[in-house]
């Protein structure tokens, strides 16, 4: 492991993944980057961070540290936050409880559902804004004292205000909130105008309640990583990656915990798009394994695509833009077993990083994807990545699968292991087709790139499931997203509701709203005291005819002239609404009116890029340098002489047709028998058809 040599321009990307901690450290000054790779620490995974920091360097040498965190989102999926309270205008009790009329099995009868704040933590007060705006009864603050101090002696560690319609007026609540930080213990009082000023009930009050859910627990993690640090004479910089693939200062995540929800994958789709448009390939599908999912997104065109909601979990929206991920529990640690009807099932129960899949020797006695992986040798044993073993137990791999999958299905112990390969395959393979397919994207257009500890292994058999047009592995998959952290822009996000007719849309109004986005956006960059290249700023409306319940996402241009935004004309707003309905749905409805309801701004400080060059091959790399022997690897029910080599020394323009196993500290990636592997100048792999080379 190369470390740090004290230069003052070192910048680390730390991503937190279900079974390893990842690194990747970038020393600006001279462009030398390296990697580590370290296990997750469970529950708290500070000690996993702090250790990835310092194998690749002193925090005293470090400019900046930037994280993908899961600390909000493991918090969701396992309910695992704080004990919250509720206080909203009387009769909104049960909002969240009520939800959308959704239910957890679409062809169900019954669901169960239990929301995060308990019914009897939830407490109303006399207050009320109509729709328009209209203060019709002012908010009762003696009530709002007593509610709050009711909520502190039944425990509650935060508190969300949550009362209708304030976001068409914001006093009612932002007195309410006032008196209750003058009494509350701590700084966890969530305010729903605060959060997301915008129309509709249950989606702001979710993500309001989902945001004091996470702040104790989201906050402490973050204040001890910070402390930690600083103990160890970090000077720099400290930035959480957001949702949405930007970063934000530990305040603004301390804050708005609820913008972490999907942090760590976002960064990997933040490297993988920048990776795949400097090689050439503008369009990619991007599959990260890591020990406990796969996550899915689509680039088209270089961008990422941000849904402005999404669910963690049943009955848990977050709203609030997000990179469009798709997660299913299908990576190297998911367990194998076979179910009561006799049918081989992958996940969604992770072994995760402690005790971890059965060849580590921690305790797990039941068959992982890596096990499979590990006894149809495309896994070395005795080169296992991430450094914490010697070796993997191929024996103790072995029976487990022939205990838990072979003897029930009837089949031998290699056979086993492939049948494990083939359904974790199929269900990765779904998940791409979801945001390909039935998008109406042709996957033969698209390159996939795999990342993760174990995205690599799986490429060649996702290329030829799906019928990709090719696979592009870059340098260092199993740091990709730690990468994206480095390479993230800082990125604020505002919303309003404006909820107007076109025709009548006061556009004077509007720009003032737009130019007061701006001018925060700007205010909270200022304050960040991080270099940027640039500045942009981004405007869209959600618009829809009226009468319609769903809106589409119209980009709008504007001028900015002297830092003054000037205002887009009804007639702009109009045009870029045909253009982006019909995008969207291929046919207009003539003659019919349209509404604006929303205004979204983001602001962007850009952060300088490096040159992807510098991860190139040395010059005097050699093909035969890089050769290291060959092994005994199971391909479709035979076991074939394959060719190893050291990844990271294959030279620029060499090819390595399958099979063929390349191996690196951070992954390995298996060259399937008919596909060629080819090193572009980036030091990345490509992957065809040998009948396409």
């Amino acid at each position: 492991m190369m470390r740090s040599t004290g230069s003052r321009s070192t910048i680390v990307g730390v991503d937190v993944g279900g079974t390893f901690t990842d690194v990747f450290v970038l020393d600006e000054a001279t462009g030398e980057a390296s990697v580590a790779k370290v296990p997750t620490t469970r529950p708290d995974q500070s000690g996993g961070f702090l250790a990835g920091v310092r194998t690749v360097a002193d925090p005293a040498s470090l400019t900046t540290v930037v994280h993908g965190t899961t600390a909000g989102t493991n918090a969701l999926l396992e309910r695992k936050g704080a004990r919250i309270g509720v206080i909203t205008t009387a009769g909104f009790r049960d909002v969240l409880e009520m939800r959308r009329r959704d239910r957890p099995r679409t062809w169900g009868l019954r669901g169960d559902f239990e929301p995060v704040v308990p019914r009897d933590l939830r407490l109303e007060v006399p207050e009320r804004t109509l729709a328009d705006g209209t203060v019709e009864t002012a908010v009762d603050l003696d009530a709002v004292r007593d509610a709050a101090l009711r909520l502190r002696e039944m425990g509650a560690e935060a508190v969300a205000i949550l009362f209708v319609n304030a976001y068409a007026d914001a006093s009612n609540e932002a007195a309410a909130a006032a008196a209750v930080r003058a009494i509350w213990p701590n700084p966890h009082v969530c305010a729903s105008s605060e959060i997301l000023p915008e129309i509709r009930e249950f989606e702001r009050f979710s993500t309001t309640a989902l945001n004091a859910y996470l702040q104790p627990e989201v906050s402490g993690y973050l204040a001890r990583l910070e402390a930690a640090l600083r103990e160890g004479g970090f000077p720099g910089e400290f930035l959480i990656v957001q949702s949405n693939g930007g970063v934000m200062t530990v305040e603004t995540a301390c804050a708005r915990p609820v913008r972490t929800a999907l942090s760590g994958p976002a960064a990997g789709v933040i490297a993988a798009a920048w990776i795949a448009e400097s090689a050439g390939f503008p369009n990619v599908i991007t599959g990260d394994v890591g020990g406990t999912s796969f996550d899915v997104a689509l680039i088209e065109g270089g961008r990422s695509r941000l849904a402005a909601q999404t669910s963690i979990d049943f009955g848990m929206v977050v709203r609030t833009p997000m990179i469009e991920i798709t997660t299913i529990g299908a990576g190297g640690g998911s367990i194998a077993r076979v179910d009561a009807g006799g049918l081989l099932e992958i996940g969604p129960e992770s072994a995760g990083s402690d005790p971890g899949p059965v060849a580590y020797g921690r305790g797990n006695d039941r068959p992982t994807v890596t096990d499979a992986n590990i006894v149809l040798g495309r896994i070395d044993a005795e080169r296992p990545i991430g450094g914490s073993l010697a070796r993997l137990d191929v024996e103790a791999a072995r029976a487990a699968i022939a205990h838990h999958v072979g003897e029930p299905l009837g089949l031998d112990v290699e056979d086993a292991a492939e049948a494990i390969l083939r359904v974790a395959n199929s269900r990765m393979a779904g998940a791409i087709r979801l945001v390909s397919i039935e998008r109406g994207h042709d996957p033969k257009h698209f390159a996939y790139m795999p990342f993760g500890g174990g995205g690599a292994l799986h490429a060649g058999a996702l290329v030829a499931e799906v019928g990709l047009g090719s696979a592009l592995v870059p340098r260092y998959p199993g740091v990709t997203s730690a990468m994206g952290c480095v390479i993230a822009d800082m990125r604020q996000d505002f919303v309003q509701t404006v909820n107007a007719p076109t025709d009548a849309l006061d556009v004077a109004a509007l720009g003032d709203l737009m130019q007061a986005h701006r001018d925060e956006g700007h205010r909270l960059l200022d304050i960040a005291g991080v270099a940027f290249a640039g500045r942009e700023t981004l405007f869209e409306l959600d618009m829809a005819y009226i009468g319609q319940t769903h809106t589409v996402a119209v980009p709008i241009g504007v001028r900015i002239t002297d830092r003054r935004v000037e205002a887009p004309s009804r007639d702009d707003v109009a045009a870029a609404f045909g253009e982006a309905y019909r995008r969207a749905y291929g046919r207009l409805l003539e003659g019919a009116p349209t509404r604006v309801l929303n205004l979204r701004s983001a602001v962007v400080g850009i952060r300088p890029k490096f040159d992807l060059a510098t991860l190139a091959p040395a010059a005097d790399a050699s093909l035969a340098a890089a050769k290291r022997g060959s092994r005994r690897v199971r391909f479709a029910g035979a076991w074939r002489d394959t060719a190893l080599y050291d990844r990271l020394a294959l030279p620029v323009g060499a090819e390595i047709a399958g099979p063929a196993i390349l191996s690196q500290p951070d992954t390995t990636i298996v060259v399937d028998p008919g596909l060629v592997g080819r090193v572009d100048r980036f030091g990345n792999i490509v992957l065809t058809r040998e009948e396409t080379a």
